[in-house]
């Protein structure tokens, strides 16, 4: 975590120019958040939407004739529904409303179309504008859209209420985390730093907002799969401040609060290496911080036990409920930076975490 304690878009191959764009004009959308679409000769998939929302993306794999998809869900129901045809990679999309609050867009591709979801970030650029890159899909990305998305004239939004998201559809192996009541447990997952702010940067260029946004989103998932309601502060490259963290948390009526973290000292230090979890004041936040640790060290071996310790940072001070922030190894370290760079250690971290939680939410 670097000092300021706060709180992923590959480069693609050109489209082919001289397409001409599919515009119509858009209706009123009753109620509705989004107020237009496009994908753009640029190869991005853009929204306009309605100020300060909180809107989430997914990722699902095609199987047999069905393609690959991907779609946004915003609050509002759409006034109509409707499919509109594709073009070129993008077999059609449509505009739904999975259940009577929300809308759905939907971007399914042609079977066959290699898109890689670890690649995939919703990002949001101002208020009201969004943008996931797809320009490696190259030329056979044809510009298709609905409404007038212009580019944003706001500056980069760099503080507000969580508002994006990318969760890849596939649940991951929660067989063998602990069981608690389903329905019973809300759980605030709070990953440190997010856009502008990248946090800690280590051995490889390796950024910690990127290891801990993983790491939290697959926490999440986990959890949800045993029944836990999840709320993360961030769910995509946002910078969100430190007291909306809080607020977010203490209006939610969560049971706990965990932070995530990396650690980071000095590239000139890569002998520093360790696992370390802090807890404010509560026996009941060190019990869960030690439930955290004990899972974390576990999956950690040759990592020193850096231990639980009280302190003092803003997300687990002010909150209400019990809370701990875990710092999940050091980039900088020459143990902890190449696990931390690994995508399956990830998923393993991500796992000892769901289990320590699930372990203090059993036990309470």
């Amino acid at each position: 975590m670097s000092v300021r304690g706060r709180s992923l878009l590959a480069a693609g191959l050109p489209l082919v120019a001289g397409l001409a764009t599919l515009f119509s004009a858009l209706p009123a959308w009753a109620g509705s958040a989004l107020g237009a679409w496009r994908i753009s000769r640029e190869g991005q998939l853009e929204l306009r939407t309605s100020p300060d929302i909180q809107i989430q993306a997914f990722y699902e794999s095609g199987r047999g004739r069905s393609g690959p998809r991907i779609w946004v869900d915003l609050p509002g129901a759409p006034i109509r529904t409707r499919t509109i045809p594709g073009a070129g990679l993008v077999r059609q999309v449509r505009i739904g409303k999975p259940t009577p609050y929300e809308t759905r867009l939907v971007l399914e591709f042609q079977p066959g179309t290699p898109i890689n979801p670890a690649e995939l970030r919703l990002v949001g650029t101002a208020r009201d504008r969004w943008r996931m890159d797809l320009k490696a899909l190259g030329a056979g990305l044809v510009p298709l859209g609905e409404g007038d998305v212009e580019a944003a004239s706001a500056p980069t939004w760099r503080q507000g209420p969580p508002a994006t998201a990318f969760v890849p559809r596939g649940p991951l192996n929660a067989g063998s985390l602990p069981q608690v009541p389903r329905g019973r447990f809300k759980v605030v997952i709070d990953p440190g730093h997010g856009g502008p702010d990248p946090g800690a940067v280590g051995i490889g260029g390796l950024r910690e907002t990127d290891v801990v946004l993983d790491v939290g989103l697959q926490v999440a998932q986990l959890l949800q799969a045993r029944g836990v309601q999840v709320l993360l502060t961030r769910t995509s490259e946002v910078d969100v401040d430190l007291p909306p963290r809080v607020a977010l948390a203490n209006n939610s009526g969560a049971d706990l609060f965990l932070s995530i973290h990396a650690n980071a000292l000095s590239m000139a230090r890569p002998d520093v290496n360790g696992i370390e979890t802090f807890y404010f004041q509560s026996s009941l936040s060190r019990a869960l911080a030690q439930a955290v640790q004990e899972q974390v060290l576990a999956i950690s071996p040759g990592s020193p036990d850096r231990g639980v310790r009280p302190g003092r940072f803003f997300v687990i001070r002010r909150t209400v409920m019990p809370s701990a922030l875990v710092e999940m190894g050091f980039v900088t370290g020459q143990i902890d930076a190449p696990r931390l760079a690994d995508a399956g250690f990830r998923r393993r971290l991500a796992v000892a975490i769901a289990t320590g939680l699930l372990n203090h939410l059993g036990g309470r």
